[in-house]
């Protein structure tokens, strides 16, 4: 049988709930992982081909879950006030692991005609825009993980964007000069550390494939996590950048890694 979890933010025991079972989320995902490239971020890939990073259960940013025998047993019922706080999708079909990550533009909250044998009107119902192909794929038979973009799933598998390579000085500076970042206090390209670097790599990869309203959302979620670490010009939607800390906040603010704890609401 197959199954659907999602992973709910701010939960740090028990974080995956069931979403549904007996249901096929994504299409067959026919990989043959000889022809697949292990992960080079200088590779563009062919339409049809995968990175794949071999012997994952051993890497660091393996997820435990992958790491033991599946049993849907093991995880309770998503409740309907945690269905905004999913950060990703986990369906298992088969032996194999399928994932999504859930971005804000991926909720829909409207009024809505739906066409089956009859058109119905359905009112202002939350639904989730499930992509055609999933962002990653564990093949637990060959022990590897396979997908097209690195930046896409680097939330999910934490640790994983130490495969990124640092961005050269040439990138780091066309960061810097983001229409949302203020430099300040003489913080300038040379000022940035190596591990801000990856992550600016990180980064812009994950700003290409924004659309303009993510990038609006994206300002007011880090405003709203970071209003007293970093400070934001509201009338010209720009960060102040004056230390090598607050570029890696609002960094992590671009990955959507920030979170509030459910017992204290930190």
């Amino acid at each position: 049988m197959d199954h659907v979890l999602a992973r709910i933010k701010g939960l740090r025991k028990s974080p995956y709930r069931k979403l549904v079972s007996d249901h096929t989320l994504f299409g067959d995902v026919a990989v043959n992982t000889a022809a697949c490239v292990p992960y080079d971020p200088d590779h563009n890939l062919d339409e049809d081909s995968w990175f794949k990073v071999e012997n994952f259960s051993e890497q660091p940013y393996c997820l435990e879950l992958l790491k033991k025998a599946f049993d849907s047993k093991d995880y309770n019922e998503l409740t309907g006030d945690q269905f905004p706080k999913i950060s990703y999708l986990i369906a298992i079909q088969g032996e194999n692991f399928h994932f999504q990550k859930v971005t804000p533009s991926l909720f829909i909250k409207k009024k809505m005609i739906a066409f089956g044998e009859v058109a119905n009107i359905e009112e202002d119902g939350n639904r989730l825009v499930i992509n055609s192909t999933p962002d990653a794929t564990y093949l637990t038979t060959s022990d590897t993980l396979v997908f097209r973009s690195l930046s896409s799933i680097a939330a999910i598998f934490v640790g994983i964007d130490e495969l990124y390579k640092e961005a050269t000085q040439e990138e780091v500076g066309e960061f810097l000069e983001e229409s949302f970042i203020e430099l300040a206090n003489e913080y300038c390209v040379d000022s940035v550390s190596k591990p801000n670097r990856k992550r600016i790599a990180l980064a812009m990869a994950t700003l290409d494939a924004m659309s303009e309203d993510d990038r609006t959302g994206m300002l007011s979620y880090i405003e709203s996590y970071c209003e007293d670490k970093l400070k934001y010009d509201e009338a010209n939607k720009k960060f102040e950048i004056a230390t090598d800390e607050d570029l890696k906040l609002l960094l992590y603010g671009i990955e959507q890694r920030f979170y509030t704890t459910p017992i204290g609401q930190e």
